[in-house]
């Protein structure tokens, strides 16, 4: 059985074991008694963070090469890169905003779930304690980068993480190899663990929701539900609204013919939600159903897989909008515009494994000041995180082939559907 069907399956069990226990006190017992293997999982997804980050992006900065040497590819890929990822975060966190998701949630119901989660004597973050956008800007440069990853200061390590990493590209390969070798290892071993602690997630996600229903009723559930529509709305709207005119009118493919060469690899993305594992699909498609060249298809694609994330930045930016709504965060423009900034760099700093955004989501929760109450956020989307994980990893595998395509075109080369039978079969 897969994994999205064993945790759709243990989210649906805890919902109906936690409305069961509400009138049942002896099951009621039993599941304050299993609650604590809930909270221990969510504490092994944070533990991943800090080495996740560190080794994702010091990996993806220095796969560019000497940065001096790039020349138009590189440029036109990033570019590309940035403009669809601030669209992206731009569009999540208009959307939630104009759904208003996650207000008119009692707050009985949501201190509840915070003291579930949070430190002794922890309190939702008050107005005066939110950090501005000057603030959050400064704050991204430390003064002692390993007491900033010691303290959690996310931004304060990526900005430290891309500075060495670009440094890192200017070296010859002889000295830049062992510093790579070892991110890729630190790398790797974080997904390694990441796929480890999957594995525990439906007994974990059963565990979390039966408490939350215990506790708080079906309330909860419907603003989930509420946020859910949410992101998938704002996954749909970057589509129709970013990509497939970029598509159209930078690229010059026609979407049916661009979706008939590669609907397989999104197909693919959707039901694994994983990137890396659609990597080589996407790589055989680009080169061979919309005849882009090895050289653009290769540049690109395993690139955009760190790095180009659209469809969780949508998330990331709906996500954070939702939560600040539930625990009472003000949301003026300052904060917002960190939400879109700390979108961008978390989007960047996942890993293209199941799981691995809702690990990042984090950076984007404590740019806002959320805090303590962290935690218990993403222990409230984890119980649907995976479908929405399989939508999200459609769309950034759609925006890295279309990114694709833009680089090639951009380069001269003719790009478009396969032009024989044998290479649609």
């Amino acid at each position: 059985m897969k994994l999205h069907t064993r945790i759709l399956i243990g989210l649906a069990a805890g919902v109906a074991i936690g409305a069961a226990a509400r009138g049942v006190p002896a099951l009621a017992a039993v599941v304050e008694w299993v609650e604590p293997a809930g909270t221990i999982f969510i504490r092994l997804i944070t533990m991943v963070v800090l080495p996740l980050v560190i080794a994702s992006l010091f990996v993806g900065v220095t796969s560019l090469g000497d940065i001096r040497r790039l020349g138009r590819i590189g440029g036109r890929t990033l570019a590309y890169f940035l403009i669809t990822t601030v669209l992206a975060a731009i569009i999540g966190t208009a959307v939630a905003l104009m759904a208003r998701v996650g207000t008119g949630l009692d707050p009985a119901v949501r201190d509840s779930i915070a003291t579930r989660f949070n430190a002794p004597g922890a309190q939702p973050p008050a107005a005066n304690t939110v950090p501005t956008f000057i603030q959050t800007i400064v704050a991204m440069v430390p003064q002692n980068p390993i007491a900033a990853a010691a303290q959690g200061d996310l931004l304060a390590v990526i900005f430290t993480v891309i500075i060495f990493a670009a440094a890192a590209t200017t070296m010859s390969e002889e000295k830049r190899r062992p510093l790579v070798s070892l991110a890729t290892a630190v790398n790797d071993v974080s997904l390694a663990v990441i796929q480890f602690l999957m594995r525990l997630a439906p007994a974990a996600v059963g565990i979390l929701i039966a408490a939350t229903v215990l506790r708080s009723g079906l309330d909860l559930l419907w603003s989930l539900a509420g946020f859910a529509s949410v992101v998938i709305a704002g996954l749909a709207l970057h589509v129709a609204l970013v990509l497939l005119p970029i598509l159209q009118f930078v690229a010059r493919i026609g979407v049916s013919a661009f979706v008939q060469a590669v609907g397989h690899v999104i197909l693919l993305a959707f039901s694994t939600a994983s990137s890396s594992v659609t990597l080589p699909v996407s790589l055989a498609a680009a080169r061979e159903r919309l005849g882009v060249s090895p050289a653009v298809a290769s540049f690109v694609l395993p690139i955009g897989t760190t790095l180009n994330k659209n469809g969780a930045a949508v998330y990331k930016a709906a996500t954070a909008v939702f939560l600040a709504h539930l625990y009472g965060v003000p949301l003026g423009a300052g904060q917002l515009a960190t939400i879109v900034l700390a979108t961008i760099v978390a989007s960047s700093a996942g890993a293209g494994v199941p799981g691995s955004s809702l690990v990042t989501t984090l950076i984007v929760l404590n740019a806002i000041g959320l805090g303590s109450n962290a935690a218990a956020g993403i222990a409230l989307i984890a119980g649907i995180d995976r479908p929405l994980d399989m939508c999200r990893t459609a769309v950034n595998t759609f925006g890295n082939l279309v990114g694709t395509a833009v680089v090639a075109r951009a380069e001269g080369e003719r790009v478009g559907a396969p032009r024989s039978t044998e290479a649609t079969a």
